[in-house]
């Protein structure tokens, strides 16, 4: 039993007072706002739902390739409303084939929506005839494959160009019916983005579908009951509902990425099991306390006695609460930091998703408890002893530190070395499995029509044609480059000349291209694009911001575990292990996701690197979680040192007090994350895999094995600081 610092604990146990007071008006509250959340992400209340907002794509930064795809769409010249059929197994020299393409694309031109359609046996200014344009198969006639690709309006609404495509289909059914084929398939960027958005919500329901009833099933055992575990679940899906209705409100001024829903309802999930699970075991243990001695176990506990149990939780459990709660928007927060409009999304929701947890966990979880508190007490223990397996662990790694230490550490750094070949990435189709068949139909168009798909990295221009035509001889030396693409006819004054890397655009040769072009620019006004170029901007942009971001999460988690220890030491060795844990964690994403191990195991396929901003959000993530973790210990800790145990004896007892919950939490989270990787995207199995590895490696390593190792070492030295800071901790310090 811990006592509360007048200082600080009034205004939470009087919220727990009133929480108490007005238990069934607070579940009223949640129920509601849990109706409004999930109706309008929906699109139940006639609003347009969630996911029909929702973008998918490159990860946009400012610079050079962004700037040349602005270009490019002001002249009209985006891929993105394009729909291309392509057919294999015909006769090309059979004049009944050309004839049935030639009349589809007058049914097509003639079509409102649609811009253009091309003729694949007719150049642009040229003859007509099976001839060996990229609309048609690798071997040309030969190859017994053509395509027809069809262009809508850049201005068209999305439900106009749904429309349209209705139609589009219709004159593609008619002429695969003429020719009969042995092959036919149809795509384009469009059809691809759904796919991707509607997977997304395949996963993230998969997901939840799989986290939230083992979850259930392992609080039951936790707890002893089903009532305390239903109570965590419960908050959960309020989470839920919260994270997609803060999505909602972000959605009307900022461009959402797909994967920022999966990657917010994880942690919102994962945090509020997390946060209920301490909050329920410290109400329990305060009904043990505070009921009267010699009461039935079964008899009716006093409102008296209910509403000081759920003071002294929120005095307690919800001042922890609130701790963990700022230092995972903490490490969110830094996020913002960096110039990449897909991680400032995922960090203001990220943060709201945080704020609605934390809301839930000091409201909706102590009003459950209240209304159930009869229940709860029948089977209300101290979770907490003085001996058990935690005790005793910390008892041997302390006859061991030294050799604890070199072991533990030795084996993060061989971990971590893959990362340091880590490859950013920044895939299309390859997101889905194979099999999809928005992934086949450009798996197949890749290998049948390579010309079709564009070159590998582009350099767009408004120069005069002339000029262009002069540089193609310097354009075929560049390092990389098989082939040049001749200059396309100017639109609106736009020139663009694709360079044929052969790799897909993301190889090493389409990397080196896109050095040498920004190292030895043409000598005339010009952006390279693609996704090498992408990629290059990106890692650009994170080079210039990510030494502010860390060093701004950096000194502000220092400054809160200084304000709870006391020490400058402390959090010095917790911000490094936390280092090492997701250096450690970063290697198997690296050894997993690029090398391809356990590629059949997890079901994917290595896309020879690791996605662009994975890195970040697992970091960042895995950050906040990991400082989860270190306050629920070192608040034990801190407290049992302030009544004078040495360091040894209150690392054991802390250690043991603190391992069930710190275990059962780290147990929640590898539920929930695994839940999410067992999804079919690939950014979002990367999310999930990543999280799981960072909550094993620091639940398990750090915590039970680092921590207790490195603070027996120090012994004293662990609560050094300056005479000023003391001063400063004893007037503002956050104690327990």
């Amino acid at each position: 039993m811990t006592t509360s610092d007048p200082r600080h604990g009034r205004l939470l146990r009087r919220w727990g007072r009133w929480v108490a007071r007005h238990a069934r008006a607070v579940l009223v509250f949640w129920v509601l706002f849990i109706v409004a959340g999930f109706g309008l992400a929906t699109g139940a209340f006639g609003t347009e739902s969630l996911f029909d907002r929702l973008h998918s794509g490159e990860i946009v930064v400012p610079g050079e390739n962004a700037d040349g795809r602005a270009v490019l769409r002001e002249a009209g010249a985006s891929g993105f409303s394009t729909y291309t059929l392509t057919v294999e197994g015909v006769d090309l020299h059979d004049p009944a084939v050309a004839t049935a393409a030639a009349t589809a694309v007058k049914d097509l031109t003639a079509i409102g929506e649609v811009e253009s359609a091309v003729n694949p046996f007719v150049l642009p200014g040229g003859p007509s005839g099976p001839a060996a344009t990229p609309l048609l198969g690798a071997e040309g006639a030969s190859s017994g494959a053509f395509a027809t690709v069809v262009t809508y309006r850049q201005d068209l609404t999305r439900t106009q160009e749904q429309a349209a495509q209705e139609e589009v289909d219709a004159v593609f059914d008619d002429l695969v019916t003429a020719i009969d084929p042995a092959r036919s398939d149809r795509g384009g960027i469009r059809a691809l983005v759904d796919r991707v958005i509607a997977q997304v919500r395949i996963d993230g329901q998969t997901g939840e579908g799989v986290a939230l009833p083992i979850s259930f099933l392992v609080m039951i055992v936790v707890f002893g009951g089903f009532l305390a575990a239903g109570y965590p679940v419960f908050g959960a899906i309020a989470s839920i509902a919260g994270a997609l209705a803060s999505l909602v409100a972000f959605s009307h001024w900022l461009d959402l990425d797909a994967a920022v829903v999966n990657v917010v309802t994880v942690l919102g999930l994962g945090l509020c099991i997390d946060y209920g699970l301490l909050v329920v075991s410290r109400f329990r243990e305060e009904l043990a306390t505070t009921r009267p001695a010699g009461l039935a176990p079964g008899a009716e506990l006093t409102s008296d006695v209910v509403h000081r149990a759920a003071e002294h939780t929120l005095d307690r459990a919800g001042r922890t609460v609130i701790f963990s709660a700022i230092t995972v928007a903490i490490a969110l927060g830094g996020l913002a930091v960096l110039d990449v409009e897909f991680v400032r999304a995922v960090a203001a929701a990220g943060v709201s998703v945080v704020l609605v947890a934390l809301a839930v966990a000091i409201s909706l979880i102590p009003a459950l408890c209240v209304l159930g508190a009869r229940r709860l007490g029948r089977r209300a223990r101290d979770i907490g002893g003085d001996h058990g397996v935690f005790s005793r662990l910390a008892r041997l790694v302390q006859r061991f530190p030294w050799a604890i230490i070199v072991a533990v550490t030795a084996g993060l750094v061989v971990v971590a070395l893959p990362s340091l070949d880590l490859r950013l990435t920044s895939s299309g189709a390859e997101l889905l499995p194979k099999g999809t068949p928005e992934r086949e139909f450009f798996d197949n168009a890749r290998a049948v029509f390579p010309r079709l798909g564009g070159a590998d990295v582009a350099v767009v221009t408004t120069a005069d044609p002339a000029t262009v035509e002069e540089w193609l001889p310097t354009a075929t030396s560049i390092p990389g480059v098989r082939s040049v693409d001749p200059p396309t006819p100017p639109r609106d004054g736009v020139v663009v000349v694709g360079l044929r890397t052969g790799d897909g655009g993301l190889g090493d040769d389409s990397r080196r291209a896109v050095q040498f072009l920004r190292d030895h620019r043409p000598p005339f006004t010009a952006w390279t694009v693609g996704q090498a170029s992408s990629v290059w901007d990106f890692q650009r942009a994170i080079a210039q911001r990510a030494p502010l971001a860390v060093g701004l999460v950096m000194l502000a988690t220092f400054v809160l575990l200084f304000l709870m220890t006391g020490s400058v030491v402390i959090p010095v060795k917790a911000i490094l292990m936390n280092i090492a844990s997701l250096g450690a964690c970063l290697g198997v994403l690296v050894w997993v996701f690029q090398d391809g191990h356990l590629a059949s195991v997890l079901g994917f396929t290595p896309a020879g690197g690791i996605e662009a901003t994975m890195p970040l959000l697992v970091l960042a993530f895995g950050f906040g979680l990991s400082m989860d973790y270190e306050v629920f210990l070192l608040s034990r800790i801190v407290e049992l040192h302030a009544e004078g145990r040495s360091t040894d004896e209150a690392v054991a007892l802390g250690l043991q007090r603190s391992g069930r919950i710190i275990t059962s939490a780290a147990l929640l989270m590898v539920i929930v994350f695994a839940g999410f990787a067992a999804g079919k995207l690939l950014m979002i199995k990367q999310m999930g895999l990543g999280l799981v590895m960072a909550v094993v490696i620091d639940a398990t390593l750090v915590r039970m094995l680092l921590v207790p190792a490195t603070m027996t070492v120090l012994g004293r030295l662990n609560w050094w600081a300056p005479a000023p800071l003391r001063r400063l901790h004893a007037r503002w310090g956050i104690t327990h």
